[in-house]
């Protein structure tokens, strides 16, 4: 199973993402979406699960955690994630529902580590193009006994 993941859109879809996701199974969104149709988009291409964001708008009512079972798999998805620092709530929660990822967006900043046996994931900066920033999606390939990691620019 293929499944995209994206974060930090910030209310923009870059045109060049359907292209990046095309063929895979499902799509997880780290938080900073902005307007649901930047999800009524990226659902043409795989059914989506995302979680709200700090730029968020509270009226949306995107959920601020949401764990996902995927190719036998359990996804935990949250905005704000601080794999080297976890406080003891974050702690308690992975500890508790045991996901195999930890999907996170916020720091525009690409993150794949595993840590205590549960990798912890950030796709990087999908939104607006802006001077000097990275931006990027990935794609975990969830096949076989492992999680392949795969980061594709924009």
């Amino acid at each position: 199973m293929k499944i995209g993941v994206i974060a930090d859109t910030h209310n923009f879809l870059d045109p060049k993402i359907p292209e990046r996701f095309a063929g895979v199974d499902h799509i997880l969104h780290g938080g900073d979406v902005g307007l649901p149709r930047v999800l009524r988009e990226l659902e043409r291409v795989a059914p989506v699960t995302a979680v709200s964001g700090n730029t968020d708008d509270p009226g949306l009512r995107y959920p601020p955690v949401k764990t996902v079972e995927l190719a036998g798999r359990k996804f935990f998805i949250q905005h704000i994630v601080r794999p080297q620092d976890l406080n003891e709530k974050l702690q308690a929660r992975p500890a508790r529902e045991r996901p195999d990822v930890v999907v996170f967006g916020h720091t525009h900043k690409r993150f794949c580590e595993s840590i205590g046996g549960v990798l912890y994931f950030n796709p990087g900066y999908a939104g607006q193009p802006k001077w000097g920033t990275e931006r990027s999606v990935a794609i975990l390939d969830c096949d076989g006994k492992e999680i392949r990691a795969e980061y594709f620019e924009l």
